[in-house]
């Protein structure tokens, strides 16, 4: 059987889909699975051995889907199920397809109403669903995130006082709602007692120097120097991640690291927090608790819609920085 998984975006999107691609592959007798999805996303999945093709989402419409209809799949397991998805489906016309609840009503319920009708069920539950119809079950491993040899950090690439150990600090997010205040970054920073690398893209590199200054011995702007899998080499090294609700907390998941993430707007009722299978993980949640305006989006913000942006500014850095210790130990 020929399948199209289709997931266009973002990073810890499609890290959450790599359960229903393996499960695919290793329990669907003579699986071909291909993944379509953004050009910039491509590095996600090109070295994931269950990945027999990946397919990007072109520039050229036409071009694309002339590609698609030459493959002749069998199935389409839609993942991300938008209006561009339907119009891939709809272009491959006779394919049966499969596709993701959103739950979108009931994420606006959470969010408007503050009634949370969400089932407690993970995303990666929920993306496995999809495909309960070709006998596939949930085999409870983790989230599989793999590295090309090329991209593999040496210790030549960070500084010598972080190569015997370092805790990793995720200090970008897609939208400020979800991040820590540069303030509240610096004083966690100033008090965590142990090597520290800050990860980020180039867009981080900035806020990045303000935190090192800190302590430029003790902390290493890692952002901006190197590309998504060397980022990745880093988290998968380090004695411990903190992070937001970002792509690289779930690229930490898939390497079983200790995880401390910090949630600003979005909550973990989401059904997007750190998934580890069947693992047992040490992991731990900050979160600002009694908050009425919280969770205010599924996605998040430029800045705070109430202006006070207490989900991060009563964040307890002091508390952040005595777990950290206690997780290393």
């Amino acid at each position: 059987m020929k399948f199209l998984i289709i997931r266009f975006s973002s990073i810890g999107d499609i890290v959450l889909t790599t359960p229903v691609i393996r499960c695919l592959k290793e329990q669907v007798k003579d699986a071909t699975v291909h993944f379509l999805t953004k050009k910039n996303y491509c590095g996600l999945v090109e070295n994931n051995p269950h990945v027999d093709k990946v397919i990007v989402l072109n520039e050229s419409w036409e071009l694309m889907i002339h590609l698609l209809q030459n493959e002749d799949y069998d199935y389409i397991i839609d993942l991300h199920h938008n209006l561009r998805t339907w119009k891939v489906k709809r272009a491959l016309h006779g394919v049966k397809s499969f596709s993701f609840n959103k739950l979108n009503i009931q994420k606006w319920l959470l969010t408007a109403l503050k009634m949370n009708r969400l089932p407690d069920v993970h995303i990666v539950d929920r993306y496995l669903e999809t495909i309960k119809s070709f006998g596939v079950v949930n085999d409870g491993k983790v989230l599989d995130y793999f590295i090309p040899q090329k991209d593999l950090i040496t210790k030549d690439d960070i500084p010598l006082s972080h190569s015997f150990g370092y805790v990793g600090i995720v200090i970008g997010a897609a939208l400020n709602t979800k991040k820590l205040p540069v303030h509240k970054l610096k004083e966690l920073c100033d008090k965590i007692n142990f090597p520290i690398i800050l990860l980020g893209g180039k867009e981080d590199k900035i806020v990045g120097d303000e935190i090192a200054a800190v302590n430029e011995i003790k902390i290493y702007n890692s952002c901006g120097k190197f590309n998504l899998n060397e980022s990745a080499d880093l988290v998968r090294n380090a004695n411990l991640i903190i992070t937001h609700d970002t792509g690289l907390m779930h690229i930490a998941a898939a390497f079983k690291k200790k995880i401390i993430s910090v949630w600003g707007n979005t909550v973990p009722e989401f059904g997007m927090s750190e998934y580890f299978g069947k693992d047992q993980v040490s992991s731990f949640k900050f979160q600002v608790s009694g908050l009425r305006c919280r969770p205010c989006s599924k996605i998040g913000y430029k800045q705070c819609p109430k202006k006070h942006f207490k989900c991060m500014e009563l964040q307890n850095v002091e508390m952040m920085a005595v777990k950290t210790i206690e997780l290393i130990k």
